[in-house]
């Protein structure tokens, strides 16, 4: 099969690089509400469980409802992952951030416990099933829209954008929630401060509706299908055909929001109901460490773009095998110092994947059923693993009596991550993604896929299928 030169997709960098922020928007978005959970989620516990006497159950069943939520995701993936390789991937992205604008408010306006009893759980649930819902296509989604709409050569770092989004979002909900600790009283943020930040999820949704709609398809999908060319694969049959590059997304995916899920999630309440930090303080360090997190993510990601996602994965895993549960050690040091340094050595480590992983992802898959197979693979394992971290945790530390469980926990699951990726992950840096020809953003690039195409996994992929 001869390469045609002219089916090399060529994007402009600059309109890359505003599709990389109006899909970070929505990501911010998304995990916005999920940092305002992560750091109420003891007044949430107070206002829609107070039928539970025991402060450590409430909090078990705050976060429970936040793992069943995740449930929904693999349903939201199937949904929208069918919908995003027949349709294209901007129509789910319009989609899935009203739905999670909506949720959010949905939250800020329920009332609680003591108001309609059993109800109130109930209707919380419902705005979380939606929430879950709507993720289930996006984030995804959006790991598939921006590196089909990156160069080759830059779509490591321009993903990492997307975990820049992630960050900010959290980083946003984390100073809200800072500020109303600080400007109102106890009683007051337990009555109403605390559904101030939720109600502003409507006005942000709406920015990111806005800038969404403003996006082009993705020139991978535009160039090379159409909605009568996509093969209906059935999910039986890419999981035959794909086993091996699904289980490695699989493990990817674990690994990654396990970390995620620990630091940025059930850290706050860890801080507060087992160190014993106030929740203002513990608010503003976490905050300080996101905030590191946001250059290093996107030197990592650049850095996996040099010398290969693969080598900067491996550091990542590595680090967390070795230095989990001393950073937990340092944590339950109890002085400021130490679980700063604690917390500092989870966050850097977890930039490696931040910088990597929304990158790397779409490249496991060919472009006909990239969005649905790498949207239910992660959906699924992100629901098993990543939903349910705070839980299992709070849970390990309750059943063991040992406040290093979740140290120890990071560390077998690291373990695991750093064989797979070692064994069963070859570097996709630079390379073009299965299926397409290369992506380039300039003459030079061009010049290069026309003269060297063997360095293309088209070409490699064209070989392999001879």
């Amino acid at each position: 099969m001869k390469f045609n030169k002219k089916k090399i997709n060529v994007v402009d960098i600059q309109t890359a690089k505003k599709s990389v922020f109006a899909t970070g928007i929505g990501n911010a978005m998304e995990w916005f509400d999920f940092g305002l959970y992560s750091y109420l989620a003891v007044i949430i516990s107070e206002n829609f469980f107070s039928a539970v006497k025991n402060d450590e159950l409430k909090l078990v069943f705050t976060f429970a409802t936040f793992a069943i939520a995740f449930l929904m995701r693999p349903i939201g993936g199937i949904i929208f992952g069918k919908i995003g390789d027949k349709l294209g991937r901007k129509v789910v992205l319009t989609t899935t951030i009203i739905l999670m604008a909506f949720s959010t408010l949905l939250i800020g306006l329920l009332p609680t416990y003591d108001q309609i009893g059993i109800w109130a759980p109930i209707l919380l649930l419902i705005a979380r099933i939606i929430q879950g819902f709507s993720t289930g296509g996006e984030y995804a989604g959006a790991m598939v829209y921006i590196a089909e709409s990156s160069p080759d050569n830059k779509r490591i770092m321009l993903g990492s954008g997307l975990e820049i989004g992630t960050l900010t979002g959290y980083i946003l909900a984390s100073l809200l929630a800072s500020a109303l600790f600080i400007v109102l009283s106890d009683q007051q943020m337990a009555s109403w401060g605390w559904r101030i930040p939720f109600l502003l999820g409507l006005p942000l949704g709406l920015v990111g509706l806005y800038l969404r709609k403003s996006l082009e398809e993705s020139p991978i999908f535009e160039n090379e299908l159409s909605g009568d060319e996509v093969q209906e694969e059935g999910f039986l049959s890419i999981l035959k055909n794909h086993k091996k590059d699904i289980f490695v997304c699989f493990v990817a995916v674990a690994f990654f929001n396990i970390t995620s899920y620990m630091l940025l999630s059930y850290m706050p309440s860890y801080l507060d109901t087992i160190i014993g930090l106030s929740s203002t303080v513990g608010t503003v360090l976490i905050t300080i460490i996101m905030v590191i997190m946001v250059p290093l993510t996107l030197m990592f990601g650049k850095l996996s773009d040099n010398i290969g996602n693969k080598t900067v994965l491996l550091i990542g895993l590595g680090g967390l095998t070795l230095l989990s549960a001393l950073a937990f050690y340092l944590i339950n040091l109890n002085a400021l110092v130490f679980i700063s340094l604690g917390i500092l050595i989870l966050g850097v480590l977890l930039s490696t994947y931040e910088g990597t992983i929304p990158g790397s992802l779409p490249t496991m898959f060919y472009t006909d059923i990239r969005y649905r197979t790498l949207s239910v693979t992660f959906n699924v394992s992100v629901s098993i693993f990543g939903g349910t971290t705070p839980l299992l945790c709070t849970w390990l530390v309750h059943r063991t009596g040992n406040n290093l469980a979740p140290g120890f926990y990071l560390t077998a699951v690291s373990i695991i991550g750093f064989l797979v990726i070692l064994f069963l992950f070859n570097s996709t840096s630079g390379k073009s993604l299965k299926g397409s020809y290369p992506t380039v953003a300039s003459k030079s690039d061009f010049q290069e896929a026309v003269e060297n195409p063997k360095d293309s996994l088209w070409w490699q992929n064209e070989q392999r299928d001879k």
